[in-house]
């Protein structure tokens, strides 16, 4: 496959030289899958909290479990903090993304709505693995709380972040990460995140362009930048699903590019997290490669400013 050459948006980022887009999608018809072009972990044991083992296990599945990433006595305030964010913002707020049934679902830039949640982003257990595993310093491209109510809380179908991020975002590389904290039990049947260790090695372009104003619908079903039934099923014969359980406070490191997805919450168990996505400030954000202009700044971040 030809990597496509395309110009830079202007600004103060803007390079002289064309942007390599080596991650093609949102095509006319369907390719081939794309073998990986970059490392999965860019830091070494002397640069942060991970063992060797960790980071071996990391690179080869693509998520890592982090036991006791949030202290007991830190959720209740979170939990509280969660539904403060939630009343005080306004009905119609871009940021407060709403079931078909009017249920909050996911509500964006939490750590710039909550000092407390801005805490969790710095805590010594999230931002040195960030720094870790993408080898230096590291931005936040996008923040939200996921709320699955009980019975109402409905799922998020197959997909790798990563391929939305490039197409609709457009960040260059597969250098990010993603860190979901749970706040609440994560059981086998509430709805909690499946995914397919391995799966972050190969990225899977998809077919059918981009439509104007995506993200107005597809967050809250995404049926534009999944891959088709017969690559999924090829992907699960290859790898086979994990699934994300535990109790809260534990936290789920992904790749950008690892499939994953979560079903509907039928039971009356709710399930909640708070999801943090870092990206390295060297793969700053550029034009989208497959979208009309970029998504709003609350779903990714362009200024790219490390966190200290």
């Amino acid at each position: 496959m030809t990597a496509v050459q395309r110009e830079p948006v202007g600004g103060p980022r803007a390079e002289s030289a064309a942007v390599e887009d080596r991650y093609p999608t949102r095509l006319d018809h369907a390719i081939d899958p794309i073998p990986r072009q970059e490392p999965v972990v860019w830091g070494g044991v002397a640069d942060g909290p991970l063992s060797q083992h960790h980071l071996d296990g990391f690179s080869e599945y693509g998520y890592l479990v982090a036991p006791e990433t949030v202290s007991d006595d830190w959720l209740p305030l979170l939990r509280h903090e969660i539904d403060r964010v939630a009343v005080d913002l306004e009905k119609d707020d871009p940021r407060v993304i709403r079931e078909p049934g009017g249920t909050i679902r996911s509500i964006f830039e939490p750590h710039l709505l909550s000092d407390l949640v801005a805490q969790v982003v710095r805590l010594d257990t999230v931002l040195p693995v960030a720094r870790q595993l993408l080898g230096g310093d590291v931005y936040i491209h996008q923040a939200r709380i996921n709320l699955m109510p009980g019975f109402t809380g409905t799922g998020f179908y197959w997909h790798s972040d990563f391929e939305t991020w490039h197409a609709e975002d457009g960040m260059p590389a597969i250098r990010a990460v993603s860190c979901s904290i749970a706040l609440t039990e994560n059981y086998p049947y509430n709805g909690s995140l499946m995914v397919i260790p391995g799966s972050h090695q190969t990225f899977y372009p998809c077919v059918g362009p981009t439509p104007e104003d995506n993200h107005d619908t597809s967050l809250v079903a995404q049926s534009v930048g999944v891959p088709d039934q017969t690559t999924l099923t090829k992907a699960v014969d290859e790898h086979d699903i994990h699934q994300f359980t535990g109790p809260p406070g534990t936290a789920l490191w992904f790749d950008a590019n690892l499939l994953h997805g979560s079903g509907s919450n039928i039971t009356p168990l709710p399930r909640s997290n708070i999801f943090l996505v870092f990206n390295s400030v060297e793969n700053a954000l550029t034009e989208p490669f497959a979208a009309p202009r970029p998504r709003p700044e609350y779903l990714a971040a362009r200024g790219a400013q490390a966190v200290a």
